[in-house]
């Protein structure tokens, strides 16, 4: 037998009939004490159905390279036609949808310029080559019941990310995700090295460091800190090829492996940026058991990702990053105090948040393993 409802349930049961009434809705609309709340539901009920479209108004930018050509100055109509080679009222079309999503800005003259989304698109390649990406997550949640029942069979993010699926990826299959890797952890990085403080550590291996981007950065920050790159052998050696044509090949050294194999020793600190939330509960939790075993005492673990329930960014890990673990087939966002609880049990003495710039993006989490 159901438990009597409490009178909590029940206000919030009456709550959504009036809400769901048309007559209710139409009231509040009007009514100046609840005209601006029944607006601002109004156009975030649509933003959620009209999502995709913003989406695509994005893609078609960054596919034309529209950012980069206004990146210096406003254009004309006309002239931004020609160069987006568009009939013109069709160049009109994107660039008003652009502006309404500041992305551009409409000038007078019937020219358009950036705006602030749109220029700091031009300083983050690595958000492009995320847009262009998400066409296979768009294909995967084409229906997204049956991906949420498990009918819909193997997906293309599972294909693009061959680990999610237990494979051995070669070089080949290794290339495409290595670079999307390699530029979503430089959006970051510098994030993560403002955080922590990385002075007293001697010797920090980077697991799961795709192409080196977070270590290229650390390199630049620590001059006399010894650093080893440590991935899948097929991503290392393309990670020592990059990194050596960057000139940092006598300074970051790369090693390649599996975790479930164990970490290599040495290193008193180890980071895993952007790794754990890949991962599902046996495997993650086997990885930070691995992180522990592999440091010394008092070593220390760098643990960076974006969150579940992050204030302020809810719909990021929860919905972005649920469903996109979901139809990649491997590992869900976790709140921080799960992470936690997963340190204690891998074994580690401490664990404490680090303050970042932009937890939207990531937040930060330094863990310690008992010194005796």
């Amino acid at each position: 037998m159901a438990a009597p409802a409490s009178l909590r349930d029940r206000w919030l049961g009456w709550r959504n009939r009036l809400v769901a009434s048309p007559r209710f809705q139409r009231w509040a609309a009007g009514f100046p004490l609840t005209r601006s709340i029944a607006r601002k539901n109004t156009r975030a009920l649509f933003d959620l159905c009209a999502g995709f479209v913003y989406a695509q108004v994005l893609t078609a930018c960054i596919r034309l390279d529209l950012f980069r050509i206004l990146a210096a100055g406003p254009l004309t109509l006309d002239g931004l036609a020609r160069r987006l080679d568009l009939p013109v009222e069709n160049a009109r079309c994107l660039l008003r949808a652009a502006a309404s999503l500041d992305l551009v800005r409409a000038l007078p003259g019937d020219r358009f310029g950036l705006a602030d989304l749109g220029a700091a698109l031009t300083g983050n390649p690595g958000i492009a080559a995320m847009v262009e990406h998400h066409a296979l997550l768009y294909a995967d949640l084409a229906d997204p019941v049956a991906l949420l029942r498990g009918e819909a069979g193997p997906t293309r993010l599972a294909r693009y990310w061959p680990y999610a699926l237990g494979e051995t990826a070669d070089a080949a299959s290794v290339a495409p995700y290595g670079g999307l890797m390699g530029s979503s952890q430089a959006l970051i990085a510098d994030d993560v090295l403002d955080a922590c403080d990385l002075s007293r550590s001697r010797h920090l291996i980077d697991v799961g460091g795709g192409e080196g981007a977070f270590l290229e950065a650390v390199a630049a920050r620590q001059d006399a800190l010894q650093l080893t790159l440590f991935d899948l052998p097929a991503v290392a050696g393309r990670a020592a090829e990059r990194l050596a044509q960057a000139g940092l090949a006598g300074r970051i050294a790369c090693r390649g492996g599996s975790f479930h194999d164990g970490l290599p020793a040495g290193a008193d600190t180890i980071s895993l940026v952007r790794i754990v939330h890949d991962h599902d509960d046996a495997p993650a939790l086997a990885l930070l058991k691995a992180a522990h075993a592999a440091l010394p005492p008092g070593g220390t673990l760098i643990l960076a990702e974006p969150m579940a329930g992050t204030p302020g960014a809810e719909p990021v890990g929860d919905a972005y990053f649920g469903f996109y673990l979901l139809a990649m087939g491997s590992g869900r966002p976790r709140r921080a105090e799960e992470l936690h609880a997963m340190l204690r049990t891998a074994g580690f003495a401490t664990a404490r948040e680090q303050k970042t710039r932009r937890p939207l993006l990531t937040r930060l989490i330094v863990a310690q393993k008992d010194a005796r």
